[in-house]
């Protein structure tokens, strides 16, 4: 499995990843995949209002497709989105989680077993805890978790949970967060 960015946002997502997918580079060597719990019934329109400021291509994740670098997948409505180990997704019609679904919790566990110390999370602005249990998991995995400082968060609840439970290897303001990102991401430039 490559490594991987997995993102998950609820109240004033869609203005955050605006933020954070606008400012990647365009050459980010990793796929990207993402939960929000506001995305609209109508997720081909989601994907389309994302991808008028994101650098990178923003697709909707289907059952069985491979998760491709470079490209940015978001998580249909109504289904939970897990990746398997084989660099696939799965889509799942199970209990919702934390009232969600698609729920960041299944995506950020799925992740972590599927990509071990080669992941990071990230969680942003949201009303509730969904993505703390998931966050932890991804840490004690080896992999690396940011957090959107909660007194930056449109809704501080859902960052403030992931720092509670899972703690971050990242706290920063959500501007900063693709900064941190492509840090993390990009080849090194050799001397």
């Amino acid at each position: 499995m490559a490594p991987t960015v997995v993102m998950g946002c609820s109240a004033g997502g869609m203005s955050a990843l605006r933020t954070v997918l606008g400012g990647l580079d365009k050459g980010f060597p990793r796929p990207v995949v993402v939960v929000c719990h506001t995305g609209s019934e109508d997720i081909t329109t989601f994907c389309e209002l994302l991808e008028t400021t994101s650098t990178l291509p923003v697709r909707e994740a289907r059952e069985r497709q491979s998760v491709t670098t470079g490209v940015v997948h978001v998580a249909p409505s109504g289904y939970h989105l897990l990746l398997e180990g084989d660099g696939r997704f799965a889509l799942s019609v199970d209990e919702r989680v934390s009232f969600a679904r698609p729920a960041i919790d299944v995506l950020f566990e799925s992740a972590a077993s599927a990509c071990g110390s080669d992941l990071i999370g990230v969680v942003m602005t949201g009303a509730n805890y969904d993505g703390a249990a998931g966050l932890r998991t991804i840490r004690r995995r080896g992999g690396l978790a940011i957090v959107q400082t909660p007194a930056d968060a449109h809704a501080p609840s859902m960052p403030q949970a992931a720092l509670d439970v899972a703690g971050a290897d990242y706290c920063v303001p959500l501007g900063e967060i693709a900064s941190v990102l492509n840090r993390l991401c990009l080849p090194k430039a050799r001397p």
